[in-house]
């Protein structure tokens, strides 16, 4: 039994030395294309992720049940929440652009290790602010809903409600309903975030480590 597993060894060793071996800047040259492929994804997806909602607009339900929140003080400060979310969003597509096109100059193992780190704190602070926004807008759309009746009796059947509880308790419902719809939301986005960002994070930190691994 012994002398068989030797002899498979040597067979494999035999056949391993026949194999292609990668040089340090062929691996390296490797990690930096992969590297710079994952970061051109995460632009592209930040690039969709700002687009696509806006689609929903060519749908008519969708323009319809906006036009029922038609109150100059919910649409003024929705506004400049909005207006400040995607100012916000659009510099972080910028700092994924200048990533992406600092990460497809080559420059040495070191630099590239650098502009790993930088790109994996960008993307994470992306998504923790992306997540705060989505809750910041229902918490707002809560309170419009529980201080501003107009915005309250916009819901479809308010009047059959009324006639079963008072305004202040239907202001306590939905403010609440509201809160814990925009919470499972945010916790639903955030599974969808760090699945999508996740994945290809993770992708770049082991670029990172075989870097590493390799300048030791």
């Amino acid at each position: 039994m012994m002398d068989e597993l030797e002899l498979l060894k040597k067979d494999w060793q035999k056949k391993g030395a026949e194999l292609p071996k990668l040089s340090f800047d062929e691996i390296q040259n490797m990690l930096w294309k992969k590297s710079s492929s994952i970061v051109r994804w995460i632009l592209i997806i930040s690039v969709l992720e700002i687009s696509l909602p806006q689609l929903l607009f060519l749908f008519p339900s969708i323009r319809n049940s906006m036009a029922l929140l038609d109150n100059s003080t919910f649409n003024l400060g929705l506004l400049i929440l909005s207006i400040f979310y995607y100012a916000v969003v659009v510099y972080f597509i910028y700092l994924f652009y200048k990533r992406y096109r600092e990460i497809s100059v080559l420059e040495n193992a070191k630099t590239l290790m650098d502009k790993i780190i930088l790109t994996r704190k960008t993307a994470f602070y992306y998504i923790i602010f992306s997540l705060s926004m989505f809750f910041v807008f229902f918490l707002y759309y809560a309170l419009e809903m529980y201080f501003v009746d107009d915005v309250l009796m916009s819901i479809d059947g308010f009047e059959e409600v009324l006639k079963k509880r008072t305004l202040e308790e239907i202001r306590t419902m939905v403010f609440w309903g509201v809160i814990l719809g925009g919470f499972f939301f945010t916790l639903v986005m955030g599974g969808i975030y760090f699945l999508l960002y996740g994945i290809l994070l993770r992708k770049l930190k082991k670029n990172y480590q075989e870097l590493k691994r390799l300048e030791i």
